[in-house]
């Protein structure tokens, strides 16, 4: 019986999470380029676009968010990375695009998260079946909350290791080159002292032309 009802507890806890519609993307952006997406949200939905540029450039990018009609909810320019959070008003399609079109040379890695509409409680539908298991169901929703804390926390971590590797990979190769023009720089120093220094302990002999009275 107690088997039953786990798989009951696991059957709400999956039909809950697929109200929730989330898209999640990473995707490159090149130079002088525009990506643009396409959600179809319903009326009265809470609804969130979240962005960040993880490499490239500045590290920042030109958004545009349209509702139905091309009314501009959500605009900013260069900006790095940034949470916005509506409800819709109507029903339809909403556009939102990332444009690099400022940039002239550098291409860019830009991730979004776009999710509409919330979570509806694990045990909102065995709240009625009240037994000895309500501690086990307690605790199912206490994983439930832990594992999205969880999965949230790495997605910033991925986020910020790749920014943060994309930054040293860029120190590094410019601490190289600034080492090989140093170094260049030395050796022509050194051989330009060498040859002076032996100019001037050379002897100078009398040309072969010279007589003797």
């Amino acid at each position: 019986m107690w088997v039953c009802r786990l798989c009951v507890v696991f059957s709400v806890w999956l039909l809950s999470a697929s109200q929730v519609r989330a898209t999640e993307l990473t995707f490159e952006l090149s130079d002088n380029a525009k990506q643009c997406f396409y959600e179809e949200v319903d009326k009265n939905i809470k609804t969130t676009l979240e962005y960040q540029v993880v490499t490239g450039g500045h590290y920042d990018v030109d958004v545009t968010l349209e509702g139905p009609g091309s009314q501009i909810l959500y605009k900013e320019k260069k900006k790095q990375y940034d949470t916005y959070t509506w409800t819709t008003t109507v029903k339809g399609v909403y556009k939102f695009c990332f444009s690099n079109e400022f940039s002239t040379f550098a291409h860019k890695t830009v991730y979004f998260d776009f999710y509409a509409g919330d979570e509806q409680p694990l045990t909102g539908k065995i709240g009625a079946q009240a037994s000895a298991l309500t501690q086990l169901e307690a605790s199912c929703v206490m994983i439930h909350e832990a594992l999205k804390s969880i999965i949230s926390y790495q997605t910033h971590g991925r986020l910020r290791e790749a920014h943060d590797r994309a930054h040293a990979e860029l120190v590094n190769n410019r601490v190289q080159w600034w080492s090989i023009a140093e170094f260049c720089a030395i050796l022509f120093v050194g051989i330009g002292q060498v040859i002076v220094l032996r100019s001037f302990f050379t002897d100078k002999r009398p040309g072969a032309g010279s007589g003797k009275t």
